[in-house]
């Protein structure tokens, strides 16, 4: 998570933060770290801002209205996850109030040493996938009672809609196969549901919420999607961060049904074509991510057996 130059606008309702605002903000409401140095940190996240406070801290802003409801979840609730999982998890140290300078909530957290796995990716897949099937079984197992709903933690036909119109403009386009997609589309929604107690989630298991230190996976950032559900939707790591040869390693360490599997490949599928539908021109990162994901699951269902043919 080296610091780097400012990420673009990624939404028509993003707010202006700066280095400047934060510095102000945190003189303001926490004077006893006004003198440390502010740094934007270039990230492929979507929702919130980052900047680097001296060496030890991290601010976080919420880029966009919709996003200030994590602050106070992330708050409440990463304390609560920390002391059962297998790796890092970010530590809040701090609330931001809202203000006549910025109206939302923010977050003051520990800096938490190494890169991003977007930038930094691991070096050894089947260990990774040992590491991140561990640390979603582990989340799985914390006492989910009071949570909050995830908002990937409902039934995949919540996305029905929204993911038919991608697939019509990514095929439209010549982007992607929309007969095979449409396909691959209908089956998972023909997938049993979920009909267990919900578990809690990260939601987002993406390169970008990893960090990495000599190649190793240490901890999992940015839960702000984090909540409680159907645990299918973090098995999406499977295919947006592993690769064919190590996604036996993880789907072993986190202890899945094959129906549980299969709606997990369907979420990372809803991810895939979303992200490269939206963050196209605005996160190329992140757009990329949700190509290589989407193209990769067809790529697999031309091989089964009633698939459309390219």
């Amino acid at each position: 998570m080296e610091p780097q130059a400012p990420a673009a606008k990624m939404h028509a309702d993003e707010l202006d933060i700066d280095e400047e605002l934060v510095a102000a903000l945190v003189a303001e409401q926490f004077p006893q770290w006004a003198r440390l140095p502010v740094l934007r940190v270039l990230s492929s996240g979507t929702d919130n801002a980052m900047f680097r406070l001296g060496d030890e801290l991290v601010v976080r802003l919420p880029r966009i209205p919709s996003a200030a409801r994590q602050v106070s979840k992330e708050q409440r609730w990463l304390p609560h996850l920390a002391p059962s999982l297998p790796l890092e998890i970010p530590a809040p140290v701090g609330l931001g109030q809202t203000s006549d300078a910025f109206p939302l909530p923010w977050s003051v957290y520990r800096w938490i040493e190494g890169s991003d796995a977007a930038a930094a990716p691991p070096t050894d897949l089947t260990e990774t996938a040992q590491r991140l099937g561990e640390f979603v079984h582990a989340l799985e197992r914390v006492p989910s009672a009071g949570g909050p709903a995830s908002f990937r933690g409902g039934p995949l036909s919540s996305r029905d809609v929204s993911t038919r119109v991608e697939i019509d403009d990514l095929g439209g386009a010549g982007k992607i196969d929309g007969d095979r997609a449409r396909w691959y589309w209908d089956s998972v929604l023909a997938l049993p549901r979920w009909n267990g107690e919900p578990v809690w989630l990260h939601s987002d298991l993406l390169p970008g919420n990893l960090v990495t230190v000599d190649g190793v996976v240490t901890a999992v950032i940015d839960f702000g999607g984090c909540g409680t559900g159907d645990p299918a939707c973090d098995l999406m790591a499977a295919w947006t961060v592993l690769d064919e040869a190590s996604r036996p390693t993880f789907r072993a360490a986190a202890g899945v049904d094959d129906d549980t599997w299969a709606r997990g490949r369907g979420w990372a599928f809803c991810f895939g074509v979303g992200a490269w539908h939206y963050y196209e021109v605005t996160n190329t990162a992140l757009a990329g991510v949700g190509r290589r994901t989407a193209l990769a699951i067809l790529d697999k269902v031309g091989r089964w057996h009633g698939a459309p043919s390219a």
